[in-house]
């Protein structure tokens, strides 16, 4: 949850949110970073309209129906122009590109995360026509298109939503695939924290998926698309579900809030900033000194953490306590050294004092501790879905955040601000990291290729 921020969900409609904001909670459950890029997307013309977008215009225009059409009786024939779809249902991620989708992409409503291992005998072959069979599903599903073979028509009347299908290797994929040498230095596994409370079955794995969507059916159609894709290839080893605020759920664009009601996602390294390719990707000339292999230009590394609120315990605290852990005004995200007239992106004062010469910011405050300044430069683009998975024996809710950050390098990212935190951050006690994972993302697949193709055919 970090000030360290996330990418912000869109506002469908007269306005559009922009990527950007820090919010409560960061570093690991928030971080100070900010807002986010777009990755490249477009709506179709409606000269290109695929059978499903065309199908999906019926939802699109039932509601305006229902509200103000009761002597209409039925829809009319459908004309030679067909409707557009509404704004959600049309909103599109390109699969091809220099860096997979789903690392600069604005929040998506709905996400699945999904990890598999290779099945028993399953080797660099069989991995190859793997990634080659999911590549091409990906492309088709995120065009609105259904998937190759028998579809499920889970989707049928949707757009594409924008979509996104990103694909990711773990450390134990190169030794069952005999690519020992083309392991990343930065694919090295991540040291043990203070607040670690891992379950191994629910962490790594040789492949990682991760799914995000603006529509619950679509983001579940590629779930189950990437599931029977894997055939007898892969196994599951783990999933997790999660979701953020729909797209125009609000009256204006904002940063996105997280389950302890923080505006989370303030302080992301922007896309503007000079430097944010140099820390968020892999440069496309790889440099020696970090043994970054050549296949891993233009790619990221992500950490995913499953971080569990314990939120009965944080509901206790009152606004003021709650504010202080965080260091940022609950209401609209804006720093506590900062005055009524203030907002999130205003800048925070780290030396203020009131009266009694207290600092305004608690030293120990989430939002202070994760601050790139404070952590010699470190910065990632946290871009997490909360979940709920109901409640456990004694019924506390589990819920909490599905963590995930971007970075060039976790040894230079991740890591430092996680350690920081270990050291003395007043919102860990109402955190438990419960999973873990860390995964090379390779960049994004040319026409013709799919993803990984360099590293699997190098």
């Amino acid at each position: 949850m970090a000030d360290q921020s996330i990418p912000e969900a869109r506002n469908h409609g007269a306005t559009r949110a922009k990527p950007g904001g820090d919010t409560g909670p960061t570093g690991p459950l928030g971080s100070e970073s900010t807002g986010t890029a777009k990755n490249a997307r477009s709506t179709t013309a409606a000269g290109g309209i695929s059978r499903r977008r065309l199908l999906g215009t019926a939802g699109a225009t039932g509601l305006v129906l229902g509200a103000a059409g009761a002597a209409a009786g039925h829809a009319a024939a459908p004309s030679s122009a067909a409707s557009p779809l509404t704004s959600l249902g049309s909103e599109q991620a390109m699969f091809h590109g220099k860096h997979q989708p789903g690392i600069t992409t604005p929040l998506q409503a709905r996400g699945h995360l999904i990890a598999f291992d290779l099945a028993a005998g399953a080797g660099r072959r069989e991995a190859a026509a793997l990634l080659r069979r999911w590549s091409d599903t990906a492309r088709r599903l995120m065009a609105g298109e259904p998937a190759g073979g028998r579809d499920t028509d889970v989707a049928r009347d949707a757009g594409p939503s924008s979509l996104t299908v990103t694909f990711g290797f773990g450390h134990s994929f190169f030794a069952r695939t005999g690519l020992d040498k083309q392991r990343p230095v930065a694919l090295d596994p991540l040291p043990d924290f203070s607040s670690d409370h891992l379950d191994k079955n629910r962490s790594n794995g040789d492949l990682w998926v991760q799914i995000g969507a603006d529509d619950a059916l679509v983001a579940f159609h590629a779930l189950r698309a990437i599931q029977r894709d894997a055939g007898t290839a892969a196994r599951v080893r783990w999933q997790m579900n999660g979701f953020n605020r729909s797209p125009g759920a609000t009256a204006h664009p904002m940063t996105a809030r997280n389950l302890m009601g923080q505006v989370d996602g303030t302080r992301n390294p922007r896309p503007a900033e000079a430097d944010f390719d140099q820390r968020i990707f892999v440069p496309e000339e790889p440099v020696p000194d970090r043994g970054a292999p050549a296949w891993m230009a233009n790619g990221s590394y992500a950490v995913v953490r499953r971080i569990r609120m314990l939120l009965d315990d944080w509901e206790k605290l009152s606004l003021k306590a709650q504010e202080e852990v965080i260091g940022r005004r609950k209401s609209d995200g804006a720093p506590l050294s900062a005055g009524s007239d203030a907002t999130e992106t205003t800048e925070m004062d780290l030396e203020k004092t009131d009266g009694s010469a207290k600092l305004v910011v608690p030293i120990n405050a989430h939002a202070r501790i994760t601050r790139p300044d404070q952590n010699g430069g470190a910065a990632m683009v946290r871009r997490p879905f909360s979940y709920h998975d109901g409640f456990d024996a004694d019924g506390v809710p589990d819920a909490g955040l599905l963590f995930i950050c971007w970075q060039a390098d976790p040894l230079r990212g991740f890591v430092p601000v996680q350690r920081k935190l270990d050291r003395g951050d007043a919102l860990s006690q109402f955190i438990r990291h419960e999973a873990s994972g860390l995964f090379a993302v390779p960049g994004g697949a040319s026409e013709g290729e799919y993803v990984g193709q360099r590293l699997l055919e190098g």
